[in-house]
């Protein structure tokens, strides 16, 4: 972790977290440091801490439990059945130590789950009565990015009991405040041409001009020559493996199969590798576990150029041009505890599987890439997209444009936004706002501006969650409309368009003296 970038909003975080006890939600787009930030709270965080992630492979990487898991949860819990769990003493000792509980890809947390979670906490944490029992609860994910699952049959029954099956439409979220930080800065990367594109798709607001230039990567029927490594994004798991079958029965050769082994605790649909391996000598492959040598990371990309089944051994030739040996790797799986002696909770192995970390890469779906970072990847469009986010994972997926193939053209259809998630975000944001800057506040502190003609700085919040921080001259304050609607605003010289705008001003988060 010696590497991590300190930036202010990494420092806010840490801050809150580490030194109060107030809840917090962590948003911000793909590649901007959420699971970096994860990485470091897990190493340095000096409070009782619990990690908790909604799927097992999710769970599994930040050597953490399912939801489901650590609450002893079936997957038909309701509020009903959780007043009526009773864990065993030692459970009981793990939730009363709980200082904090951090929930990864929170995006994908059902809003009746998260209700669910407070109410055991409520009886079980340590402060029983107190919103999620006095557990600080820190939340993190991109919204932006696929959403929880609610089955056509559960649609009808949840539509009567939430506004949406996100999370921040539960009771538990409404009534319990959290503090709100965005991470801003793309680390993935670099390209200003592709990361305006992806905003773009991100906010549902795709220009024609950029969607001619994303289009321009369309090359039907794409067959990457011998020596590259492409890997195809699908929206199915029947496509994505009906690929990766073709492919390998296309290499000549012999085919290996290598059997997993499970000891313990562990639910063969939470396995990180297959438990059957099907592999050969030129398979396309990726890497599904850290290496704890640091030779290779969960989602590396290589080519198999060695097998030796007696050894148990198969040498990868990675994307990053390195030749290395893989032998089977154990997955411990990890329950909490509470350690008496040190009086904090730990966690233990409760079970492992053991297998080659490698599975078949020449295709994989949208969903099992989030959180993943591939230098060449081809995006197969064939079937269109069906859920909120699906597009912009894909395409985040990549470092850069020229790394993308399309193999149909992009269409604004394909892009599919939930505007109740963008209703949340941006009127939470306006709540929080408006809790350290309050309205009279906003209006004197642009009324001094004007009088003394003075150039003053605005981090603004338009309805569509597009934040901008601009320069502004403010000129003129007062009651305006637009589309019918009045509102009080803000005539102002901006020193980005060069030009006077019109500011909403409730929708302005912060004011600073330049």
């Amino acid at each position: 972790m010696k590497d991590i970038e300190f930036n202010p909003q990494f420092k806010k975080a840490w801050e809150l977290v580490a030194n109060s006890h107030q809840n917090l939600l962590i948003t911000g787009r793909a590649g901007t440091g959420k699971s970096t930030f994860l990485r470091y709270l897990i190493k340095k965080l000096p409070k009782s801490m619990v990690v908790l992630a909604p799927t097992g492979v999710a769970a599994l990487n930040v050597r953490g439990q399912t939801i489901h898991s650590f609450f002893g949860f079936k997957p038909d819990i309701t509020l009903d059945k959780v007043y009526r769990l009773q864990p065993n003493e030692d459970l009981r000792e793990v939730y009363k130590h709980l200082n904090t509980l951090i929930i990864d890809e929170i995006s994908m947390v059902r809003a009746d789950l998260f209700d669910c979670i407070e109410a055991f906490l409520r009886r079980w944490g340590p402060s029983p009565k107190k919103p999620f029992g006095g557990v600080q609860m820190v939340l993190i994910g991109d919204l932006y990015q696929l959403p929880p699952v609610v089955t056509s049959k559960e649609k009808e029954i949840f539509n009567h009991l939430y506004e949406t099956p996100y999370f921040f439409s539960s009771k538990a979220f409404k009534e319990t405040p959290f503090e709100f930080i965005e991470f801003e800065k793309v680390y993935r990367q670099t390209d200003l041409t592709f990361i305006e594109i992806l905003n773009q798709i991100r906010n549902g607001m795709l220009k024609d001009e950029t969607l001619e230039i994303l289009n321009q990567r369309v090359i039907p029927n794409f067959e990457p020559e011998e020596d590259e490594v492409y890997v195809y994004l699908t929206t199915t798991n029947a496509k994505a493996e009906q690929i990766n079958l073709t492919r390998l029965e296309r290499l000549p050769g012999k085919s290996f199969e290598f059997c997993g082994k499970i000891h313990g605790k562990i639910e063969t649909e939470d396995l990180p590798a297959p438990l059957e391996l099907k592999i050969k000598e030129g398979a396309q492959v990726m890497l599904v576990a850290n290496d704890p040598q640091g030779r290779w990371v969960n989602g590396d990309i290589g080519r198999v150029v060695y097998i030796d089944p007696e050894e148990q051994l198969i040498e990868v030739d990675l994307q990053r041009g390195y030749l290395v040996e893989v032998t089977p790797f154990k997955w411990d799986i990890y329950e909490h505890y509470f350690d008496k002696t040190s009086s904090k909770i730990e966690v233990r192995s409760v079970g492992h599987f053991v297998q080659f970390p490698l599975k078949l890469a020449w295709a994989i779906t949208i969903h099992k890439s989030q959180g993943l970072t591939f230098k060449n990847l081809v995006i197969d469009l064939e079937r269109g997209t069906f859920a909120h986010g699906q597009l912009y994972v894909a395409l985040s997926r990549g470092i850069s444009l020229d790394g993308i193939v399309l193999t149909k053209p992009v269409k604004k259809s394909h892009i599919k936004l939930d505007k109740k998630v963008v209703k949340f975000l941006t009127n939470f944001q306006y709540i929080k706002a408006s809790e350290k800057l309050g309205l009279n506040e906003k209006i004197e502190a642009i009324r001094k501006a004007i009088e003394q003609n003075r150039e003053i700085e605005i981090v603004y919040l338009k309805s569509s969650n597009i934040k901008t921080c601009r320069r502004i001259v403010p000129l003129e304050m007062k009651e305006m409309s637009y589309q019918g609607k009045t509102f009080l605003g803000l005539r102002a010289f901006c020193k980005l368009r060069s030009k006077e705008r019109v500011f909403n001003i409730e929708k302005i988060l912060e004011i600073s003296e330049v």
